[in-house]
């Protein structure tokens, strides 16, 4: 059993170190825009008092951007449960849209987003060579060693 609520000031550290340990920084980097863990809203899977998953998102101009999704335990169905949240509240405040960015490398997360109704929108051409100007901790070489060069775009239409 789990349970689905927002971050709030009890569970912000733990999460903002969640996204650090495997973020490399509380900073997050799309499309050139700089977020920080620390100031974004989100909801939390909680698993027996410690987090199973989080999202974070940033809403602007009617649209809603999933900055991070991370689930500490894979096949549980805390990402879709975590993604259908943000899409409700996207829709709650009038959303056209939510997207998102990843990474080339992350055949995972391509599959994953395709499969919960996310088309691809667009593909930035080496768009990560501008990120690490901002944020240094992205490595070279992502999920089986597929150098990480490319942002790709995902988005749900509302």
């Amino acid at each position: 059993m789990f349970e689905l609520k927002p971050i709030d000031e009890e569970t912000r550290e733990e999460a903002v170190n969640l996204i650090i340990e495997n973020w490399g920084s509380h900073i997050i980097v799309t499309k050139g825009k700089i977020h920080s863990a620390r100031d974004l809203p989100g909801f939390i899977v909680n698993v027996n008092g410690k987090i199973g998953g989080l999202i974070t998102c940033h809403i602007e101009n009617g649209e809603c951007e999933i900055v991070c999704l991370e689930s500490t335990f894979q096949n549980q169905g805390f990402g879709t449960n975590l993604i259908d949240k943000v899409v409700e509240t996207a829709r709650g405040h009038n959303c056209k849209r939510v997207w998102l960015i990843t990474t080339n490398d992350n055949t995972h997360a391509i599959r994953f987003y395709q499969k919960r109704g996310f088309n691809i929108a667009g593909i930035h051409i080496n768009a990560i060579q501008e990120s690490r100007k901002i944020k240094p901790q992205i490595p070279l070489y992502g999920f089986d060693n597929i150098p990480i060069l490319h942002e790709i775009e995902f988005e749900k239409i509302l």
